[in-house]
């Protein structure tokens, strides 16, 4: 039988090697991390193991665990990433970031269902901003779901755990394949009265679209992002 203390090296390295995964942007945020089964058979240990090393993440708010869906990436606050090999990580890894919602309502849209190839046009449209604390914003984000599943109740019943991507991954929504744009652009009026900013400040303007695995439409973000505060990161493998 293994001492307490191997048991506990076991579950430091799990939870240790899923961490620098997920802040790495391996697994994207709403992406599912795998299940116990396959993370005891990973490492050799046993799904009481196992937990311990999830328990500790989610007491990290990297990750959100439901019985019966699993266990989904939540880590947004510090990096926009994602894993197709580039993100957008926060200058200074000690800031604290908070996220207000300014919108969450459901919404009929024939033109958007057409432009990302979505048979139903009833959607979930979430708008929020993350700021400092006790500071001015620093994103703006705008993000549309398809309302499903306990997305569709969003308005009404909230979100789960307060996280989108806890909900998605409720809903049966995870992403398999991520594409990104990311320019410069000018702040509209309306866009930089809610950031507490100039009209025509440039920031950095990221589009996402997140498709699953059979190539089916989960969520688009349109985000406006303090360049001050945001960096672009870009990563590959060995290209030799």
């Amino acid at each position: 039988m293994s001492s307490p203390s191997v048991r506990s090296l076991k579950h430091d390295l799990i939870s240790s090697e899923l961490r620098d995964a997920i802040r790495a942007g391996r697994y994207s945020r709403g992406a599912m991390l795998p299940g116990e089964v396959e993370l005891a058979q990973q490492f050799d240990v046993s799904r009481g193991t196992v937990r311990k090393a999830l328990q500790e993440l989610s007491n990290e708010r990297l990750i959100h665990t439901r019985s019966g869906v699993g266990s989904v990436v939540m880590f947004d606050d510090h990096e926009f990433s994602d894993s197709t090999s580039w993100g957008l990580p926060l200058v200074g890894s000690d800031v604290t970031i908070d996220s207000q919602i300014l919108r969450m309502e459901r919404t009929a849209d024939h033109e958007f269902a057409a432009t990302v190839g979505n048979d139903s046009v009833d959607f979930l449209a979430v708008d929020r901003t993350r700021h400092v604390a006790e500071g001015r914003p620093v994103s703006l984000e705008r993000s549309r779901v398809p309302a499903v599943g306990a997305l569709a109740r969003a308005p009404e019943d909230g979100l789960i755990d307060n996280s989108l991507a806890a909900t998605m991954a409720a809903s049966g929504l995870a992403p398999a394949r991520i594409e990104q744009w990311i320019s410069t652009a000018p702040l509209s009026a309306e866009d930089a009265a809610i950031l507490s900013r100039e009209s025509g400040e440039l920031f950095l303007h990221l589009i996402r679209i997140a498709r699953g695995a059979d190539g089916e439409f989960i969520e688009r973000v349109v985000s406006w992002l303090d360049p001050a505060r945001f960096r672009v990161h870009v990563t590959s493998g060995d290209l030799r």
